[in-house]
């Protein structure tokens, strides 16, 4: 009664990310609806063109019935609702300021989005893909991509079952 999520590694795209020289250390965070908040141990050197970052970082997210309810509620109510907008987990590429310009402050760059009810939908996980991460400043603008794993769909189909009995 789990989902997992891996942040395995991040590349950037020609853009405006990639010239900018005050950006130079990078860490990921993760967040599901607004339940968790997960962000990678380390922020590490911004790549350069072509290069990956690998940040190998994973985490669980619990979903049982015992200790988990209000994350089991509100998967539930995604898988029964198409319409709500929040069915994603949002991955946050930040900037973190270098240890010597302390009074910089961590800055959103970018957004990647994995749909859990994709994953039901189409009954399979995400394994090691890489999503697009779109530029915070312009949600059109590809800035790079960021290989991740979700594995969600037993839990997602547990919660389904459970639906069904209700």
């Amino acid at each position: 009664e789990k989902i997992r999520i891996e942040i395995i590694s991040f590349s950037l795209t020609e853009s405006r990310i990639a010239l900018d020289e005050t950006i130079q250390q990078l860490f990921v965070e993760c967040r599901l609806y607004n339940f968790i908040a997960e962000e990678t141990p380390l922020s590490l050197p911004k790549p350069t063109s072509g290069q990956r970052i690998h940040y190998n970082y994973s985490n669980v997210i619990h979903v049982d019935k015992a200790n988990n309810r209000a994350r089991r509620e509100y998967l539930k109510s995604m898988l029964l609702k198409p319409d709500l907008h929040s069915d994603s987990l949002q991955f946050t590429v930040v900037s973190d300021p270098p240890d010597d310009e302390q009074e910089l402050e961590c800055e959103d760059i970018g957004f990647a989005y994995v749909s859990l009810r994709e994953i039901f939908q189409k009954q399979r996980d995400i394994i090691e893909q890489d999503v697009n991460v779109f530029d915070s400043q312009d949600d059109s603008a590809v800035i790079g991509k960021l290989k991740v794993t979700v594995e969600a769909l037993h839990a997602l189909r547990s919660i389904y079952e459970e639906c069904k009995d209700d």
